[in-house]
């Protein structure tokens, strides 16, 4: 009884309304939520998902998305992840890694082993351990970018003067797209918003 009444104490009421509203996986993303809690994280709601800190610092989060829901690790990079079971959501994330779940009952199976790789995740924090983010200029330039950056000098004046993080959003975006066609009509639409310093979420 005890127990349960600690764990109720770290429920945060603003985080409620995304764990009552209906949704595709709603029994999941609550049992994700006691596993969490019973790992002494603090509970909050950011990017209108619910995240779990450790000192402020962002540890896991929980997300639905149409085929799954998932628990985030920020720094899931840098687990050792002995199960096999991290997955890197595409190519281009760097630092975090999920695990996947479409039934509850998988996650009632693997309760100790996620406690545990979140309670690693705890001690790489503690540790103060970074992931080694690739350097800009390590990402491939789309070819159809490239050739506007050559065309027009304002727009590479404009998108060198932009931070790293909204020049790897960019490159990111750009070449997301398979066929050649899709990535020019991006550059196109996108270019504006480079002119004027800013970046794709601004």
């Amino acid at each position: 009884m005890t127990k349960r009444n600690t764990t109720v104490n770290r429920v945060n009421p603003k985080v409620d309304v995304y764990f009552n509203k209906a949704q595709r996986w709603q029994k999941e993303s609550k049992k994700l939520r006691t596993i969490v809690l019973d790992c002494g994280l603090a509970e909050e709601l950011k990017w209108g998902q619910p995240c779990y800190t450790f000192q402020e610092k962002n540890i896991v989060l929980i997300h639905g998305f149409k085929e799954y829901c998932a628990l985030l690790f920020f720094k899931g990079a840098l687990l050792k992840d002995p199960k096999g079971i991290l997955i890197q959501q595409t190519k281009n994330v760097q630092a975090g890694r999920q695990i996947r779940f479409t039934q509850v009952r998988e996650i009632v199976a693997m309760e100790p082993v996620l406690k545990a790789y979140i309670h690693e995740a705890i001690e790489v924090e503690k540790a103060g351990l970074k992931v080694r983010h690739k350097e800009t200029s390590e990402f491939t330039v789309p070819e159809e970018f490239q050739k506007k950056l050559d065309e027009i000098p304002a727009l590479r004046t404009a998108f060198d003067a932009l931070t790293p993080g909204r020049q790897r959003a960019y490159l990111f975006y750009f070449s997301a797209a398979k066929q050649s066609k899709t990535r020019e009509s991006r550059v196109e639409k996108w270019m504006p918003q480079i002119l004027k310093g800013k970046g794709l979420n601004d």
